[in-house]
Formats: C-alpha cells, structure tokens, sequence
C-alpha cells in the first residue's frame, strides 16, 4: 500500500490517518522494539520519497542507543546534548532544522540528508528515547509536520509503555 500526500485533503487527515494506523497496528503485549520497528515502516512508508531515514533512538544508561529504524546504517550510540538527536533527549523537546549543512552540532550519517525533525519520547518526566526523521529536502518538516509528530509519538509511548 503505497501512500502519498495526494491521498489525503492536507497534512493534519494524514496524521490521523497516520495515528489510527499505529492504534491498529501496536499491540500492547508485543515486544517494544518490535512494534518501534512497525512504527517506524509504517512512518516512512507515508513519507515515501520525502525522507531518507526514519528510525528510534532509545535511552539506554546515560546514551541514546540505535533502535529500529528504516534507511542507511546510522550512529549506534549518541551522548545526551550529541547532534540534534542528543540536543532533543536531552532538553526533551522537539527539534526541526531546516538545513542540517548550518548546524554545527549535526551529526552526519547520510550526505544527501538536508533537514531533520526529532521527537523526544517521553512517559511522566521520564526520556525513553527519540523518533528522528531526515529528509533530502530543505525545511522539509513544518509546524504542521511538528504536531502531527508529537501526536504519533504521543499515541506510541500510550500504547507501548502505558
């Protein structure tokens, strides 16, 4: 099932949408990284050629640990306040750059990646880790992409850890 933007009227339908897929999707007696690595196929698999990586980062004793993602072999181990994911566990809050080539504390896997969202995931004050999306495009994410992305997050901790 191949989905694109044109299939829905605006960003906000394709994040429901999006949202009720991963409700029918996780269950909660599955193992954690099982249902991050469905999450994370099933994110880029709406995304389609607008982005190159999608993936998790969990907190594993003091590191934000390589989780299941979709795209080109990635760090394996990043430090809290290390690159834009790092930056995002540890302030715990959403970080968007437009253009990764201007930020210095980026870390480089994939040369053709031009912008980055990350998304701490959070359960009571407690970091568990990161959802980072790449894309090959400029400023590719928006605020839109910024809420829709919360929420999916949101509903992920909700269902996995809850």
């Amino acid at each position: 099932m191949l989905l694109q933007m044109e299939n829905f009227k605006d960003k906000n339908e394709m994040y429901a949408h999006m949202d009720s897929a991963l409700a029918v999707m996780i269950n909660r007696r599955d193992d954690v990284e099982s249902s991050l690595a469905n999450a994370s196929a099933l994110i880029k698999m709406y995304y389609m050629d607008d982005v190159n990586w999608v993936g998790f980062y969990l907190y594993r004793e003091g590191f934000m640990m390589l989780g299941p993602f979709q795209g080109a072999p990635a760090v394996t181990r990043i430090k809290l306040g290390r690159g834009i994911c790092g930056e995002a566990a540890q302030s715990m809050r959403t970080i968007r750059v437009d253009n990764v080539k201007t930020c210095s504390n980026y870390i480089e896997c994939d040369a053709s990646t031009m912008s980055e969202i990350v998304i701490p995931m959070i359960n009571r004050d407690r970091l568990l880790g990161v959802l980072d999306i790449d894309s090959p495009i400029s400023a590719r994410f928006d605020k839109v992409d910024e809420r829709g992305l919360e929420k999916i997050v949101s509903s992920l901790v909700r269902l996995i850890y809850l």
